[in-house]
């Protein structure tokens, strides 16, 4: 890499003009685009055969900063500074793979459970927090960042463990009263450190992503608080789970050597998740089909089968991180699927959000399914999948897991060629899994732990002003607070310093008098 090479930019699929060619630094701390739009890069690097392959050997670490460096260049941020922040953010795993890679009846497995959450959001939100840390503490913001987000179960976790005590981040999660499970839930509100702000919303999680897109809108709150994204909707995190479809090509095609393409199964609500995979393969990684793996909540099933993405009412089920009726990153896919025109897009964008439909038919259709498969998975095949992998294999697998392998049966693409996403660990949905294994095995200890401790958490109604009122307050609050702490410390050691110099001056004085 030389130091003529720029980074990649960004601009926003609603096409404003101030929303254009905007750098990796603003992209990251700004989120969401002031038009609304979501930020995808103005070009795509590619991987050559002969560079792919020179990075086969390489730890999860330096692959993804070979990844990641393929779009952030020194003019961004200095190499040793991205391979530092690479490392301490897979430095929070307990496995040295990150993202270890098992063959389970014929087919591979990624488990992304291994961070400190047990969730694979974990892979993306220390990453992000990393930088988060890097950019405020080098000028952005002049040092300050309200980070807001909504969570219909993982992303607050791991948003909270990767922005914990970070210096100049607040951190406000909004989740959906009684729609998480209980160890979800325990895993935000037991986190003690001042700038972690959880906020249970009467509603579901599209209530609590409409209040953040509100808040986003809003240009008067969002500039004065220096409100920044978290969700999957930050650029940074799609960018940072990228690696791991690198990784786990990497590690099929030395076990598989007649594999020339690998098959990815993602169980996903979002689609945050399998665009990572999407931008892998234009990027030039040998991916086969990309499985889109739904639950009864299928808007995203029934585009790629009948090109109809229609809102409809969400269904709770027993993989609740899937529950969700509008998918917030599936705006970027909609862009390129639209020849990365910004007017259709901002023109269907508009029709859906008045009407609650936008449908594709003809050559249109044949593209999305050409770039996509999908199945959906309701609660009876989950639970039977979760048992059957117990029972033979002793695998336990977590209910949206259960979604993407369920989905490889449906499509028979469940052989060696293929890898299921595990995006979580099976006890944090232990009521779930218990309904199709009785006895479940014994939790991990970072877990069981939880119950242990004390809990903090605040209820709001659904209503963006109210929180962002609640938002407000609580932020000064702890900046007063952390004021008044630093006036004590800076009286302290002033009081310290007097101390030292009357000392060293009573001592100089008693030794002239000994003279």
């Amino acid at each position: 890499m030389t130091g003529a090479e720029k980074s990649i930019t960004y601009s926003s699929t609603r096409g404003c003009p101030t929303q254009k060619s905007i750098s990796f630094r603003t992209a990251v701390m700004r989120g969401l685009a002031h038009d609304r739009g979501l930020f995808v890069p103005d070009s795509f690097p590619t991987v050559s055969p002969e560079e792919l392959e020179s990075w086969r050997n390489l730890s999860y670490a330096d692959l993804a900063t070979e990844v990641i460096g393929k779009f952030v260049k020194d003019d961004e941020v200095p190499r040793d500074v991205l391979a530092g922040i690479v490392k301490k953010s897979c430095g929070a795993f307990r496995s040295e793979d990150v993202t270890p890679l098992i063959k389970v009846e014929g087919h591979y497995i990624l488990e992304l459970f291994h961070g400190p959450t047990f969730a694979f959001k974990d892979v993306a939100l220390q990453m992000l927090g990393n930088f988060f840390e890097y950019f405020l503490s080098t000028g952005s913001n002049d040092g300050r960042l309200a980070v807001l987000g909504a969570t219909s179960g993982d992303t607050g976790s791991a948003a909270i463990y990767g922005l914990r005590g970070k210096k100049g981040v607040d951190c406000i999660i909004l989740y959906p009263n009684g729609r998480v499970s209980e160890i979800q839930e325990r895993q935000m509100t037991t986190v003690p450190d001042d700038n972690i702000h959880c906020v249970s919303v009467e509603g579901t999680f599209d209530d609590c992503q409409d209040i953040v897109k509100a808040s986003f809108a809003n240009q008067e709150f969002r500039d004065r608080v220096k409100l920044g994204a978290v969700n999957s909707i930050n650029w940074c995190r799609v960018l940072a789970q990228t690696t791991y479809y690198f990784w786990s090509y990497f590690r099929v095609t030395d076990a598989e050597k007649d594999v020339k393409e690998v098959n990815f199964s993602v169980p996903t609500g979002n689609f945050g998740d399998i665009l990572a995979g999407y931008y892998s393969k234009r990027m030039g990684l040998p991916v086969g089909d990309l499985i889109v793996a739904t639950n009864e909540n299928d808007i995203l099933h029934r585009f790629f089968t009948q090109g109809e993405y229609h809102r409809e009412d969400i269904q709770a089920t027993i993989s609740p991180s899937m529950d969700i009726c509008v998918s917030s990153n599936f705006e970027r896919y909609l862009f390129h699927l639209a020849g990365d025109d910004s007017t259709t897009l901002a023109n269907w964008m508009s029709a859906f959000e008045s009407t609650g439909k936008l449908t594709i038919s003809g050559k249109m259709l044949d593209k999305a399914r050409a770039d996509f498969k999908s199945a959906r998975a309701d609660t009876d095949a989950t639970l039977k999948i979760i048992k059957r992998y117990n029972s033979d294999h002793e695998y336990m697998l977590c209910p949206h897991s259960a979604v993407g392998v369920d989905a490889v049966h449906q499509l028979n693409t469940a052989d060696s060629a293929t890898v299921c996403l595990a995006t979580a660990h099976f006890a944090k949905f232990g009521d779930a899994c218990s309904m199709a294994v009785d006895p479940l095995p014994t939790l991990p200890k970072q877990l069981s732990k939880l119950w242990k401790m004390q809990i903090r958490s605040s209820n709001c109604p659904n209503d963006a002003t109210v929180v962002q009122a609640f938002m407000e307050k609580r932020i000064e609050e702890r900046i007063a607070k952390h004021a008044a702490r630093d006036e004590k410390k800076k009286v302290l050691k002033n009081v310290v310093l007097v101390s030292a110099a009357v000392g060293a001056l009573a001592m100089a004085v008693s030794a002239l008098r000994r003279r």
